[in-house]
């Protein structure tokens, strides 16, 4: 989209973002139009290009992503903004940051590790995360939050479930609360779907003297010629005594 054809009133709310990441990104496209991945990474230096987009769309600035060719005829994501009548006016400044007390009293009712891969890590190495994604419920109500709403997550499973999560059908369109309560990644001890897929995860980490365990299992994934995931079903197939073939009720 041309920045000549954009509403007045958009390009002010543009001009508006103060955050430095989302306002970066936003002149860029000011000026070209749209901005590519490889241009993230290569000239601002941001190794997650997504997450910069997440924070222009946490600031309630619409963003489209497309696909472009870079100089060496590859295929690379880019961002360019969406339609300006999208624009969510509650969200200028973004989602609140987390006060350390917070993430205190996270670890205190959770433990010291993920509420994913449920591996303990120290306190620095956690990151409070929103259960329902901010994009779907913003932060209404940030100054009076409740621990039941957040999870902590290592910075994998963050990484993991921010893929999943922004390629998500409830994510980009629908915006039901009720669909990502039901989903994995807000609730991994009931759920119902993952980002709206049937399926059904187990997060394992091998940590300490356990990592023993886990090269054993790929070794012998290895003699079988099988990968390790597939491997570990087999064995649990072969422990529970049970196939995957469906059976009548």
């Amino acid at each position: 989209m041309d920045r000549r054809t954009l509403p007045p009133s958009f390009v002010r709310r543009l001009k508006a973002v103060s955050a430095k990441r989302p306002r970066t990104v936003i002149q860029h496209i000011l000026r070209h139009g749209h901005i590519t991945t490889e241009e993230l990474q290569e000239k601002y230096g941001y190794e997650h290009p997504p997450r910069a987009a997440r924070d222009v769309r946490e600031q309630g600035i619409p963003l489209e992503t497309f696909r472009v060719k870079n100089a060496q005829g590859r295929s690379i994501g880019a961002y360019r903004f969406g339609d300006p009548s999208q624009v969510q006016a509650d969200r200028l400044g973004g989602r609140q940051a987390f006060a350390k007390d917070f993430k205190q009293r996270l670890v205190r009712v959770m433990g010291c590790r993920c509420s994913i891969c449920l591996t303990k890590y120290e306190e620095r190495y956690l990151q409070v995360d929103h259960r329902v994604p901010y994009e779907v419920s913003g932060d209404a109500g940030a100054t009076t939050r409740r621990v039941a709403g957040y999870l902590l997550l290592c910075g994998s499973c963050n990484r993991a479930k921010s893929w999943s999560c922004e390629h998500c059908v409830n994510w980009t369109e629908r915006k039901s609360k009720a669909v990502c309560r039901n989903c994995y990644w807000a609730n991994p001890e009931s759920y119902k779907h993952v980002a709206l897929r049937m399926e059904r995860r187990l997060d394992v980490a091998w940590t300490a003297k356990e990592v023993r365990e886990y090269d054993r299992l790929k070794a012998l994934a290895s003699v079988r010629q099988e990968p390790l995931p597939a491997y570990v079903k087999g064995l649990l197939r072969r422990c529970l005594g049970k196939t995957f073939s469906p059976r009548p009720y």
